[in-house]
């Protein structure tokens, strides 16, 4: 879909262009995106390849498994459908861990294995195939809240782009995604409370 979605987008341009006078302002204009997002992928690979060797860092050291020890509590509040020796309460605060750290691109995976592992609970508490439960969901919706401490994404960009102080926005991000991350509990709680009774 976004295939199409691009596609169209560059197609628009292009006539436009062409109906307006400006082909060349365009063929300039595609240019220097693509020059700028080379540019931005170097910086980003450099960034994630930072974050990336600090998790291993904490994983090596033990670091990792005692949040996970340490959010035990906050993952039976929020998930209490999932058995507690599941292997996706270990996913699940792994990626919690990468995303407070702002680390996406570690928290993918790992997060990809928690809904792997939410899937077979699923299925072998009477679910059915290819339907979300609610414990899915409200990962889903935890994962997409994302509360950040770090955002390590945003202050790569800023830096790339000249900003004079990159990490001014640690602040706002972090009660932006704290509200964000609090509205996503409620939502949970509230949403679940509401299955029970119907």
């Amino acid at each position: 879909m976004l295939n199409y979605l691009w596609g169209g987008m560059i197609l628009i341009a292009v006539i436009y262009g062409t109906v307006t006078g400006n082909v060349k302002e365009v063929g300039n204009a595609a240019l220097d995106s693509s020059k700028e997002a080379v540019e931005l992928c170097i910086t980003m690979l450099g960034v994630m390849a930072l974050w990336t060797g600090i998790m291993q860092i904490a994983e090596a050291s033990g670091l990792t498994k005692k949040f996970i020890k340490l959010v035990r509590p906050v993952l039976r509040f929020l998930f209490p459908d999932i058995p507690e020796e599941s292997k996706a309460n270990d996913y699940i605060a792994s990626n919690l861990l990468a995303n407070i750290l702002g680390l996406g691109w570690a928290a993918t995976p790992v997060g990809l294995k928690a809904m792997t592992e939410l899937q077979k609970i699923h299925l072998e508490q009477g679910g059915e195939k290819g339907v979300a439960s609610r414990a899915m969901c409200a990962f889903l919706i935890i994962n997409i809240s994302s509360l950040q401490l770090i955002p390590v994404n945003i202050i790569a960009y800023r830096s790339q782009y000249g900003s004079v102080n990159p990490a001014e926005i640690v602040g706002p991000a972090i009660v932006a995604t704290f509200i964000s991350t609090l509205a996503a509990v409620v939502f949970i709680k509230v949403t679940g409370k509401r299955e029970k009774r119907g």
